[in-house]
């Protein structure tokens, strides 16, 4: 634990916001559910706290992991919710907020949340908004300045070269692309910065879920285009958001 972050914990313990067991369990680096361990350590190793992956688990469970984590003064961050999710999350933390398109749950930001730098979220199609979407709720959380752009793919490349003054600054680009997963290449050849190609399972049955997609951008033509797992919008957008981070204060950890 860092000394800002300690002295944080001993003021919150002084002033009556937390009990014993929660600074033990902070000082600790996890809290222990019976369920679930809660990893309360992973913003001071990796410079975000542990992100709440909600598929498969009851709304119950996601609500008691989270409200751990919000305890500790962390900023939440849950994937793939649902609403029935959000409810029991939001009946624990006050301010919650249901971004339905990303299913995503996050918390309140706090009066002295700022985002810095600048991040390019792009989508080929519309039907590939709800994973760029999951990028950009992504990003935003963990401190980035986001600009996303939707539908602008290889069936009408116009679309891109008209809102490509809009992001062309931008520290890294997030291009997420079903079908036949193109629109990746395109951007890396025309954009000086690291290109985080995102394969979506949109797309005809030649497209195997997704799998064509994420070939196609495996084997890009175009250098500096790096790509992750198909639909995995959250890793992107996590991605993305440490090399902004990095670019604008020289350290990937500092928030």
């Amino acid at each position: 634990m860092r000394d800002a972050e300690l002295k944080q914990l001993l003021r919150r313990l002084a002033a009556g916001e937390i009990d014993e067991a929660a600074a033990f369990d902070a000082l600790r680096g996890s809290a222990r559910l019976g369920f679930a361990t809660v990893d309360l350590a992973r913003g001071a190793r990796c410079g975000f706290p542990e992100v709440v992956f909600a598929e498969g688990k009851s709304p119950a469970d996601t609500a008691a992991i989270a409200a751990r984590i919000h305890e500790h003064g962390q900023r939440v961050l849950i994937t793939r919710a649902t609403e029935a999710q959000f409810e029991a999350v939001a009946s624990r933390i006050a301010g919650a907020v249901y971004h339905e398109r990303a299913r995503c749950i996050t918390g309140p930001e706090g009066a002295d949340a700022t985002r810095v730098g600048h991040v390019a979220v792009l989508s080929a199609g519309t039907s590939d908004i709800p994973v760029a979407e999951e990028a950009r709720v992504t990003a935003e959380t963990l401190g980035a300045e986001v600009t996303a752009r939707y539908d602008v793919g290889v069936a009408g490349l116009h679309r891109l070269a008209a809102e490509f003054d809009d992001f062309r600054s931008a520290n890294v680009a997030v291009v997420v692309a079903g079908m036949e997963g193109a629109l990746p290449s395109v951007v890396g050849g025309l954009f000086d910065r690291p290109v985080i190609a995102v394969p979506t399972s949109i797309g005809y049955g030649a497209s195997f879920g997704g799998l064509a997609a994420l070939l196609g951008m495996l084997n890009s033509c175009a250098a500096g285009v790096s790509v992750v797992n198909i639909d995995n919008g959250f890793g992107a957008g996590y991605l993305a958001a440490l090399i902004n981070r990095l670019a604008v204060t020289g350290d990937s950890t500092k928030p």
